[in-house]
């Protein structure tokens, strides 16, 4: 059924293109999506939020010579797509001249018969009805707040699916289908501390296919663990110590410097990585990845946002900058091919982005890297947004555990971690083997010499 309307939405690709070109257009280039949203929220064990919708949309790109306009309707109907492409090309023939528009060349486009199936849908996924997610969120709740006396409130518990078609048609040859799905439950218990403070935490899972979600029990009840472990944190003394990321903070390091790679920041100078391909800019033991071909991980794709064959990046070698992420127009700034990365949204516009974007793990387990950190702070969350892109500087608040002895103790909160971007990445001097593409940037946990943490 579902591959029955990729057709179907490859065809309105088709029509919209034809209208296109016969308005006037040298290049256009039509994605088609479709998609249905059901979020569900409980608090309390009482249902909050119930809500459900669908989608459908056109975005059209048009380029007259090297003017190019983007445009975008949810109207179906032949006066409305019609409308669409009139309104394409003439916003095209306002606009100004740009030496670096153009197509990809036609001969990198992908076959549409030589897609691989990344298996990315879960019909199951779509069925799940309201009253099965919100006793999902009820489960998972419930099983936070039995686990331990002291969780006395929460936050609320959420399941949400999504799930989706689209096709991408243009006038240069290729025609293309994709179709996804997505399911999460997260859950946020409450703890009461010393001095009736609250403390707050959270544990979640996602997953493309249902049936590889972790148990709704499972996700609550580490969820109340989480926040247990919370209780009695205080600040640290200001010092420069080891500081080693859980993966959950880890990726948000990785998703900096994902910023830093993206060809659009490069060729616009807000990188601090312009000019520095073929240059350290991290650990040896440090290799970054963007690998759009890997089964069920949730940014995985055939193809990028032109059409060109998606195919696995690697950014940073051994420490080493091997490449920026690059559309065909980044990639044309900056005079280097493009890597299949375009991101294509739904207004029709185009632009760099990553994939599955990692930092690939390394050989020792999580725990034992611990237990060889004599003392530092291992972090589990961040909170702010204090980094400089141009700079690389960094500065976030933080919050997680003491480690002494090679073992977590003491709680931290209120504490502020620092150093810039670059420095970071060079002094990583272990990684742990415990990735989990639970998320299309992710990271194992890793170990940085020295930062600078600010408390008391």
């Amino acid at each position: 059924m579902a591959s029955e309307r990729i057709e179907e939405l490859k065809a309105l690709g088709d029509q919209v293109v034809a209208r296109a070109v016969r308005a006037g257009a040298d290049v256009a280039e039509a994605a088609v999506r479709e998609g249905s949203h059901l979020s569900t929220k409980v608090r309390m064990q009482e249902a909050e939020l119930v809500e459900e919708a669908g989608s459908r949309s056109v975005g059209l790109r048009v380029m007259l010579g090297q003017q190019v306009a983007v445009t975008y309707t949810s109207d179906m109907s032949e006066a409305g797509l019609e409308r669409l492409a009139l309104d394409a090309v003439e916003l095209a023939r306002l606009s100004q001249p740009d030496a670096f528009a153009g197509p990809p060349d036609p001969s990198l486009l992908a076959a549409e018969d030589a897609l691989p199936d990344l298996d990315t849908f879960d019909p199951e996924v779509s069925r799940v009805r309201a009253g099965e997610a919100l006793g999902l969120a009820i489960e998972a709740e419930r099983a936070a707040l039995d686990l331990d006396p002291r969780i006395t409130n929460s936050e609320g518990s959420t399941f949400t699916r999504a799930a989706g078609l689209s096709a991408l048609v243009t006038s240069g040859g290729f025609r293309g289908g994709s179709e996804g799905s997505y399911a999460s439950l997260v859950v946020n218990p409450v703890a009461e501390d010393e001095g009736g403070k609250k403390r707050s935490g959270y544990y979640w899972d996602a997953r493309r296919h249902f049936d590889e979600m972790r148990p709704a029990v499972e996700i609550g009840e580490e969820a109340a663990r989480r926040t247990l472990r919370k209780l009695g944190a205080r600040k640290l003394p200001t010092a420069q110590m080891p500081v080693v990321f859980a993966p959950e903070a880890a990726r948000t390091i990785v998703g900096l410097f994902a910023g830093c790679v993206n060809g659009g920041a490069v060729w616009r100078r807000s990188s601090y990585l312009l000019g520095r391909v073929g240059t350290e800019v991290a650990s040896p033991l440090v290799t970054l990845v963007d690998d759009p071909l890997i089964p069920r991980a949730p940014g995985s794709r055939a193809y990028d946002g032109e059409g060109l064959a998606a195919h696995r990046n690697v950014v940073v070698e051994r420490g080493r900058l091997a490449l920026y992420l690059t559309d065909t127009y980044s990639g044309r700034k900056l005079e280097v091919p493009s890597t299949a990365s375009a991101s294509r949204g739904a207004s029709g516009g185009v632009g760099p982005s990553t994939t599955n974007f990692f930092l690939e793990p390394g050989d020792v387990s999580a725990e034992a890297l611990l237990a060889d950190t004599p003392r530092g702070l291992y972090v589990t969350e961040m909170m702010g947004f204090g980094f400089n892109g141009v700079t690389g500087d960094f500065s976030r608040g933080a919050s997680g555990f003491l480690i002494e002895g090679g073992e977590l103790t003491q709680p931290v909160s209120e504490v502020t971690i620092s150093l810039n971007l670059d420095t970071m990445l060079k002094r990583i001097d272990a990684v742990a083997s415990d990735l989990d593409l639970r998320t299309a940037t992710a990271s194992p946990t890793f170990r940085v010499t020295e930062m600078t943490v600010a408390g008391t």
